[in-house]
């Protein structure tokens, strides 16, 4: 998350546009020259390198250009309220006090080598909080509880002596009691990626309307040379009214590759004076490189614990991190940056309601569309049962005209009596389908029973007397059946007894 430039340092690779850039970021005129190395000659070209900057001492020095895109440091700032000087975003940059020469042992994340007047600033910080000399008398010791209290606040000043000016209390004191520890994502993103965050004053619907507008600015910013690209990673709003626009430069060699312009190429582009005002002109007010951190920073930034914050603290707000490996602790001092955090998780909460009411929407129309596609599915496969009656039929009357003229054969004579069986077990009165007209019967005679009750007479429905005539006439036809084969059997009986007759000579005794 990136923060508000409300205390953002210079020595940082996040800046808020107000701070004097270093000796390296001289050139303000000539035509963008692509991004080769860095020209310092007034009026030749420039390009994305980072500028020369005399006395740097790298990614840890006191004034290294190369923050590592955890946003602005919680390093001393000037105000005098709550908040001041504090972190801005869910990320951060550095936690001790940076100076503005150049250590090439210390960094952004320790302790540098204090000067004398540190030691002097402790002393009288003790002075003013234990035995003030002010009015040389009982009040001392009221004035003494009050210096106490602003430093609890972290806010005020500390008077003491008549002839030493008074100590400024700033919440990055040992003695301030609003604090805490969080913790914040750490940034997986490469420097090779080449993103780069802006944030602007203004809310998420206009930058996504004047999106093209805003590519177009920062193209001519860029020197509106052809062979760059600007692309819009992602666009997200933050609190205050405030859009994180991410962004990344694609530059095309004349020999058709492609390539992204490396974050810390680019911020350094940014972070020159000229640059800076266009941005801001264009509504920015905070920048910075997205890019991962090494495990030597993390481990260094473990180390040293932050200005002001108890080391005990820091030690055991780094056993109860709940996933080192993504998660890093963040001091909240003051209760401007508890409420900063409070409106980020916020915001952070409506984002995800959002995106849960669209899954749900989404799990809402693939529920209709697999009902839909279930009736689908059960249509075809009654049209395709239909569609293979068909085609059983017209296979019977092919089969039946290629062997009209053939005699039966054995394997199609023991199939019909098969099927002969199986239809007379159907049609039996006490196989299926009979016990199936029962259950009919007997279901459509309990949906009629009341109907016949209060009638007192007796009720047939059409469809059962219309089975019951055509089993009586099922039954009529077996007897008629039965009758034929009789009679036919009568017959044959009475010619071969004719036959026997007229074969025996008359007057012929057998006895």
């Amino acid at each position: 998350m990136v923060a508000p430039a409300g205390s953002a340092n210079q020595h940082l690779m996040a800046f808020n546009f107000g701070a004097t850039p270093g000796a390296g970021a001289a050139n303000p005129t000539g035509a963008f020259g692509g991004f080769g190395t860095t020209a310092t000659t007034a009026g030749s070209t420039f390009s994305f390198s980072a500028p020369t900057n005399t006395g740097t001492s790298g990614l840890f020095g006191a004034t290294s250009n190369k923050g590592f895109g955890f946003g602005t440091s919680f390093g001393t700032g000037t105000g005098t309220g709550l908040g001041s000087g504090l972190g801005t975003g869910l990320g951060f940059g550095g936690f001790g006090t940076q100076q503005q020469q150049t250590t090439l042992g210390g960094g952004l994340f320790s302790q540098p080598a204090q000067p004398p007047a540190q030691s002097n600033q402790l002393i009288n910080t003790a002075s003013a909080l234990s035995a003030p000399t002010l009015l040389g008398d009982e009040r001392d010791a009221i004035l003494a509880k009050w210096n106490q209290l602003q430093a609890f606040w972290g806010t005020g000043k500390g008077y003491f002596n008549n002839n030493i000016a008074p100590v400024e209390f700033t919440q990055e004191n040992p003695f301030c009691r609003f604090k805490a520890v969080g913790y914040s994502l750490m940034p997986n993103n490469k420097d090779e990626d080449g993103l780069v965050v802006l944030v602007f004053n203004r809310k998420e619907v206009d930058i996504r309307s004047q999106q093209q507008q805003l590519v177009e600015s920062l193209h001519k910013i860029l020197g509106g040379n052809q062979t760059l690209t600007v692309n819009v990673e992602g666009v997200k709003t933050m609190p205050d009214d405030q859009t994180e626009v991410i962004i990344y430069i694609v530059e095309r060699s004349p020999n058709g590759t492609s390539r992204r312009v490396p974050a810390t190429t680019l911020y350094a582009h940014f972070e020159q004076p000229n640059i800076k005002s266009s941005l801001q002109q264009l509504g920015v007010s905070f920048c910075m490189a997205r890019t991962e951190l090494s495990p030597a920073q993390v481990k260094q930034l473990l180390q040293n614990p932050p200005a002001g914050v108890d080391p005990i603290i820091w030690e055991q707000a780094k056993v109860d991190n709940p996933d080192p490996d993504k998660l890093i602790p963040v001091p909240l001092v003051g209760f401007k940056e508890l409420l900063r955090r409070l409106k980020v998780q916020d915001q952070m909460t409506k984002q995800h309601q959002t995106r849960l009411d669209i899954i749900s929407e989404d799990i809402s129309e693939l529920q209709k569309n697999q009902t839909t596609t279930m009736a689908k599915i059960a249509q075809y496969k009654r049209k395709l049962m239909a569609l293979s009656h068909r085609t059983l039929q017209v296979l019977i009357k092919q089969e039946i005209q290629r062997k009209s003229g053939y005699a039966i054969q054995a394997d199609e004579e023991q199939l019909r009596v098969q099927l002969d069986t199986i239809q007379c077990e159907l049609n039996a009165p006490t196989q299926f389908k009979g016990r199936l007209n029962e259950l009919m019967s007997q279901i459509r005679m309990q949906n009629h029973f009341g109907a016949v009750r209060a009638e007192e007479r007796y009720y047939v429905d059409a469809d059962l007397l219309r089975e019951i005539k055509q089993h009586l006439k099922q039954q009529q036809e077996g007897l008629s059946h039965l009758i034929s084969i009789i009679k036919d059997d009568l017959e044959d009986i009475k010619l071969i007894e004719q036959e026997l007759n007229e074969s025996i000579p008359r007057g012929v005794d057998f006895g």
